[in-house]
């Protein structure tokens, strides 16, 4: 079935306003004001207005009353709550993945785990963090998806959205300096062997460890920014 145009510019505008917001071309607290919005997506005011409700639903943006929209703040409560929620997760579904994964899904982690490992030539510095980005997330979302279970992979992934502005700040730190970059690709060698050697309680320690590994980095990130 085919999308209807509307939907289509609904979905163009939900998916640019939300990458602009995780990437901090607009800032926590900053007012949406419609016409600057139309003019950077050129995009008509429903579109936007969809886009902007989808966005006050993943807690991304503020509706306030009668006068629009602002990103949403940031804060270090908040940033404790979601990582700590997140790994908590994230250890019951790799818990489960190991109970239930079969060898198709070790296949898929060892692929991952070896596309995010390669080094690569990359021209930009946006592409550096695109690119380490989504293997980053291929290799994370091969681990989990041996729970077997649609509604815990949603979950996560819920999670995971509400997570991202935070992430950004952290990847940029880490993407960008080799020493940094060097640690994650040991980390995720350490995470890999133990997995595949199938032991759930270790796994599951070593992967909420990994998990919370960027939050020092964040909060002093945020400090340097103002944001905490």
């Amino acid at each position: 079935m085919e999308i209807a145009p509307k939907q289509n510019l609904a979905i163009s505008a939900y998916s640019q306003l939300k990458h602009d917001i995780i990437r901090s071309v607009f800032a926590p607290g900053e007012k949406l004001l419609m016409s600057k919005l139309k003019e950077r997506y050129d995009l008509g005011v429903g579109p936007l207005r969809e886009a902007l409700s989808h966005l006050v639903a993943e807690r991304l943006v503020v509706a306030i009353s009668q006068r629009g929209y602002r990103v949403a703040p940031m804060s270090r409560q908040e940033l404790h709550d979601l990582y700590d929620a997140r790994t908590q997760l994230e250890g019951l579904i790799l818990e489960l993945a190991i109970e239930r994964g079969d060898d198709r899904w070790e296949a898929n982690i060892l692929a991952t785990a070896h596309t995010l490992a390669k080094v690569v030539e990359i021209n930009s510095t946006e592409q550096v963090l695109d690119v380490w980005d989504a293997r980053h997330s291929d290799f994370h979302t091969a681990i989990a998806a041996g729970c077997k279970s649609p509604h815990l992979m949603q979950a996560r992934a819920q999670l995971f959205d509400q997570v991202e502005r935070y992430r950004h700040l952290w990847l940029r730190e880490t993407v960008l300096s080799e020493k940094a970059l060097a640690r994650k690709r040991n980390e995720h060698a350490e995470l890999v062997d133990i997995i595949l050697k199938r032991d759930a309680i270790k796994a599951r320690d070593m992967m909420r460890a990994h998990l919370m590994t960027p939050v020092p980095i964040i909060i002093e990130v945020m400090e340097r920014q103002g944001l905490a």
